[in-house]
């Protein structure tokens, strides 16, 4: 029982940092317009 509940928040964790990771992505480009960020 206690080992379901564990899996299921670490399944919860996971697909959460995936959906932040591709889907919020797009934030960080604007933020680094004027070049002076060295990101690329």
């Amino acid at each position: 029982m206690i080992q379901e509940i564990i899996a299921f928040a670490i399944l919860g964790i996971a697909v959460g940092f995936l959906v932040k990771k591709f889907f919020w992505k797009s934030k960080k480009k604007k933020d680094c317009g004027d070049g002076n960020c060295g990101c690329s």
